[in-house]
């Protein structure tokens, strides 16, 4: 069972094994693993606040993104996914096609 379609649902959740902290619109984070250093834009931030593990990817852009900036949600949509499978990839955040307990992290599903 993998994540591979836009029609699936995708939740998201923070890894805890980064260090975070926001600047103005922006946040930092850097990956405790490898000490490398992020800067995700206000959007991206909205996105990363947002990810819960318990709230779709879909419902993030379309109440989080949608109703703040003026975009086609289908396109937002397809640009946040690539950004979470991106920072996925360097274990920032994780990403399942069920809901994420915060207490399950074996139900990641790695890009």
């Amino acid at each position: 069972m993998g994540v591979d379609r836009m029609s699936d649902k995708l939740y998201v959740a923070r890894s805890s094994q980064i260090a975070a902290r926001r600047l103005d619109d922006e946040m930092m984070i850097m990956s405790a693993v490898d000490s490398t250093l992020f800067t995700l834009n206000e959007t991206a931030t909205f996105i990363w606040e947002a990810a819960d593990g318990s709230t779709s990817l879909e419902d993030i852009v379309t109440h989080k993104i949608c109703s703040r900036f003026e975009v086609v949600e289908s396109e937002a949509l397809q640009d946040a996914e690539e950004m979470v499978r991106q920072l996925a990839g360097h274990g920032i955040l994780l990403l399942s096609d069920e809901p994420l307990a915060a207490a399950n992290p074996s139900r990641q599903v790695t890009p």
